[in-house]
């Protein structure tokens, strides 16, 4: 019976406790995918353009390598380790 009641006890104190806020990624880590995903909009903007000409060096060059580095970004930021 004391053994239910001890239970009981830290069932209670485990449902008492606040979570604490901790967050998976660093603040750096907010900053980098932000910047990402920043280049991708900024690639994609590009890509779209207001011309319908094909052969325009920025949406067949610049806008894909944009997009890919954005990518590559947010790989990064999310691999990049947290800092206590």
């Amino acid at each position: 019976m004391s053994e239910k009641i001890s239970n009981a006890k830290k069932t209670a104190e485990k449902a008492s406790q606040a979570p604490t806020g901790d967050f998976i990624f660093g603040k750096e880590n907010y900053i980098l995918m932000l910047a990402g995903v920043l280049v991708i909009i900024l690639g994609f903007t590009l890509m779209a353009g207001k011309e319908n000409i094909l052969e325009d060096a920025t949406k067949v060059t610049v806008a894909p390598i944009l997009i890919l580095l954005g990518f590559v970004i947010e790989i990064f930021a999310i691999m990049k380790s947290k800092k206590d």
